[in-house]
């Protein structure tokens, strides 16, 4: 005959287990051992993005510059005549016969034009300097002035002299095939640094500077731009962007200055 079990030795039995079966819903608590080697990769991901964006840097101008190409690629229109790109529709000019003041609409209407025209040159001068990394040697300003492209001598002669480099010309030929666009007058400046010169070729710095203008206004004849459209002025070691008691500074103002006046904007738009 069977012992009959107490209740104490009832409840004993149900909490009692197997070293076996604990070890089993031990392991069976925690997570998959892949898990360990998923979170060290994830841990590794991040760590490498980490280190990637802290040894990026963003500069500004390469931004800016290629936000000016980005706008220009997306807006840019075909155009069918120099001078005149489709969309650019100019005011009607008045009868010479009749008196008719221009109506304050019709002047908003040429200064946004001329605003626009501005904007252009500019952007596609910017995008020139980015895709043939040419900045600090090539810069372009729009303003209420007009638009001036200004050039460093260092890629266009050859110190002292009036010659263009083949360097220089190339620079000058791509440069062309944005005036060709824009069928304004174009005034062509040569400028100089404070040091002296005296050769039988350039008797002065006047000489030296009017030369190298009249040397980039040949160049843009030649490839096709009209002459009449053209004019070169030399202003020697005056009206300098920077100081002259520095080298870095006599750098900056030997240039050549390619002249948008805004007035030039204004007679072939339709005056203001």
């Amino acid at each position: 005959m069977n012992q009959e079990e107490t209740p104490e030795q009832e409840e004993d039995a149900l909490f009692e287990e197997s070293p076996d079966n604990g070890a089993v819903e031990e392991a069976a608590e925690g997570a998959p051992a892949w898990m360990a080697t998923y979170g060290d990769l994830v841990t590794l991901l991040f760590a490498f993005f980490v280190l990637l964006y802290s040894m990026s840097s963003v500069q500004q101008e390469s931004f800016k510059e290629l936000v000016q190409s980005l706008r220009s690629a997306l807006g840019v229109q075909e155009v069918p005549e120099a001078g005149t790109r489709e969309g650019l529709q100019l005011p009607e000019q008045p009868n010479e016969e009749s008196e008719i003041e221009p109506e304050p609409e019709a002047v908003d209407k040429t200064g946004g034009l001329i605003q626009r025209e501005i904007e252009e040159i500019e952007s596609q001068v910017l995008e020139l300097i980015m895709f043939n990394q040419l900045g600090g040697k090539v810069r372009v300003e729009g303003n209420e002035a007009g638009a001036t492209i200004t050039i460093s001598d260092v890629i266009l002669f050859p110190a002292g002299e009036a010659r263009l480099t083949e360097s220089g010309v190339e620079i000058m030929k791509k440069i062309h095939d944005i005036l060709a666009q824009f069928s304004y007058k174009i005034k062509v400046a040569g400028y100089t640094d404070n040091i002296p010169i005296e050769t039988a070729q350039y008797p002065s710095n006047w000489e030296l500077s009017a030369s190298r203008a009249c040397e980039v206004v040949r160049l843009l004849i030649d490839q096709g731009i009209d002459p009449e459209l053209l004019s070169a002025v030399g202003f020697a070691e005056y009206h300098p962007i920077a100081t002259n008691d520095t080298p870095g500074g006599r750098a900056q103002n030997r240039r050549v200055e390619i002249i948008y006046e805004r007035q030039a904007l204004v007679d072939k738009l339709g005056g203001e």
